[in-house]
């Protein structure tokens, strides 16, 4: 299946007081029309800096694009006029950010910050724009939707603020959407309602989604494809079946140890990740994991493991053990 977007390369940087930040450190990998990527790690790994690079909201300064292509729908998103890129953000890339409370405009009604895109990307006039903001919330599940429109962001819940930013993201049919940690700080049902809408209306309009996400549950049960970051490299990368089956990274293994499953002993401890993330100021020639990998060796502070093909087809990992 071609791909309908293809990051190859991508490297993002920040400048700061303390040094510079290599955010995103030569990312590449693609989404398919109607195909659900995961992307998984901790926080500060390089998920949401390599979304915000994709939709080219990263600030500069301190941070700039300093290499790569992205290339949607055969063109690069990189080399767009800044009117041009403004054409495609909620035209043909939706993106949910991670919340929804701070995304949202606090000053404007609910209703208006759905026609206000639907007005300036379709040229919609009020009544119709009005009407389309309804069939929105009803289709991601909100109750009396004409009302709801004359609200403010602080008089709904999170998971009704979170259905309005799909709503918003969905507004002009986009053929892609990014959701950045969508579930983050709803409940655990509202989580699996929010995931099912998203999945749902990817599967029935073939929309490629992006979920970026540290919930490896959300992983097993709605990506197709994961890739797993670490210190602004994808260090993982395969089927979702793959991954969780056969994981060769030991930040995988490390990751997917530390989540709860029901079929061990409810006294069991968690196996948390030891020790902490990186400072990426400070990183060195070797494995940016090395430091609390449990099988690290002399051989991991000598370079950094390319991303390389291991076990079945599609499944990468960069790491110096991934074959054994």
């Amino acid at each position: 299946m071609p791909a309908l977007l293809e990051i190859d390369g991508l490297h993002t940087e920040f400048r700061t007081g303390a040094g510079l930040v290599r955010a995103v450190d030569g990312v590449s990998y693609s989404v398919a029309a109607g195909e659900t990527v995961a992307v998984v790690g901790e926080s500060g790994s390089g998920k949401s800096v390599t979304a915000l690079s994709v939709m080219r909201l990263i600030p500069d300064p301190p941070g700039r694009v300093t290499a790569g292509t992205v290339m949607f729908d055969g063109r690069d998103l990189l080399k767009l006029t800044e009117p041009e890129m403004r054409r495609v953000r909620g035209s043909e890339i939706g993106m949910v950010f991670q919340e929804p409370m701070t995304s949202l405009n606090p000053v404007l009604t609910i209703g208006r910050q759905i026609t206000e895109t639907l007005e300036q990307h379709r040229g919609l006039d009020p009544r119709a724009a009005t009407q389309r903001a309804v069939e929105l919330l009803t289709q991601v599940g909100i109750a009396e939707p004409a009302r709801r429109l004359k609200q403010y962001p602080h008089q709904l819940s999170g998971g009704m603020r979170q259905r309005v930013m799909i709503a918003i993201a969905l507004a002009c049919d986009p053929r892609l959407i990014i959701a950045d940690e969508p579930t983050t700080a709803l409940d655990v049902t509202i989580q699996a309602q929010i995931l099912e809408l998203m999945k749902g209306l990817s599967r029935d309009r073939g929309i490629a989604l992006i979920v970026i996400t540290h919930n490896l549950g959300v992983v097993a049960r709605y990506a197709d494809r994961v890739n797993v970051m670490y210190a602004g490299r994808i260090v993982e990368s395969g089927p979702a079946l793959e991954i969780y089956h056969d994981p060769r990274h030991p930040y995988t293994v490390a990751l997917l140890r530390s989540v709860p499953r029901l079929d061990r002993p409810r006294q069991a401890r968690l196996d948390p990740v030891e020790g902490q993330p990186p400072d990426l100021t400070r990183l060195d020639g070797g494995c940016a994991f090395r430091p609390r990998c449990r099988l690290a060796d002399a051989a991991c502070a000598m370079s950094r493991p390319p991303l390389e093909p291991v076990g079945k087809a599609g499944h990468s990992a960069a790491c110096f053990k991934a074959a054994a």
